[in-house]
């Protein structure tokens, strides 16, 4: 099956780039592109994409104004794409925000070519991109920059169970699957089973809303990260 895939920047230079790369490769199709977050919108609901990268700050419209049209699309639109930010360290909060409307991850703007095609495979795949090491310092960060969550009752954290807890800390702190398999000693197919009743009972879509969750909730603070 052929990824299908628009990216959304300001610059035309890594338009360009990033599109000779995706397109190269024999299961993805770069089937459009826009240089602001408005056109990217547009380009999204005529093409129907797969994936869709988009830069943070655009002019017109940033990629978070951007990301929530795409995905809480209007009545009567029903294709719902993956967004991948692409971002840089100095634009932390957009990603913060970004995360919370729904997008499925970020991507740092100078990671290797072979980070971005797996980046678009991942996402593509249903999963959310949240590398470990970027994870631990970005989300701490948000958070750290808000006022100190109050653990409300309605956000359900009392649907889990003890381990579903735990699990979902471990999300938090940035810990991959193979990571969070180790520290409980159980098999990683395991873990996932875990990680996959903790977003349904929290009505969660992916990994990268349930970080969000843990954080928001009160689970975890910024010094446990």
């Amino acid at each position: 099956m052929t990824i299908r895939v628009i990216i959304v920047d300001d610059q035309a230079m890594v338009r360009a780039g990033f599109a000779a790369l995706l397109a190269a490769q024999p299961d993805i199709d770069v089937v459009g592109e826009a240089p602001d977050g408005r056109a990217g919108v547009s380009v999204a609901r005529s093409t129907h994409p797969d994936v869709v990268l988009m830069d943070v700050r655009m002019p017109e419209m940033d990629g978070l104004a951007a990301a929530r049209e795409i995905l809480s699309p209007p009545p009567g639109v029903v294709h719902r794409p993956r967004v991948l930010m692409l971002t840089t360290f100095d634009v932390d909060d957009y990603v913060y925000e970004a995360l919370r409307a729904g997008a499925s991850g970020f991507l740092l703007k100078d990671a290797p070519p072979a980070d971005l095609i797996a980046a678009v495979r991942v996402v593509a795949a249903g999963e959310a991109l949240l590398a470990p090491s970027v994870t631990r310092r970005l989300i701490a960060d948000f958070a750290a920059s808000r006022p100190a969550p109050r653990k409300d009752p309605s956000l359900r954290l009392n649907g889990l169970t003890p381990r579903e807890t735990e699990v979902l800390e471990l999300i938090a702190r940035g810990l991959s699957n193979q990571e969070i398999a180790e520290h409980l000693v159980l098999a990683e197919q395991t873990v996932k089973t875990h990680i996959g009743r903790v977003l349904s009972k929290l009505g969660l879509r992916d990994r990268a809303q349930a970080v969000i969750f843990a954080y928001e909730s009160g689970l975890v603070t910024p010094g446990d990260a």
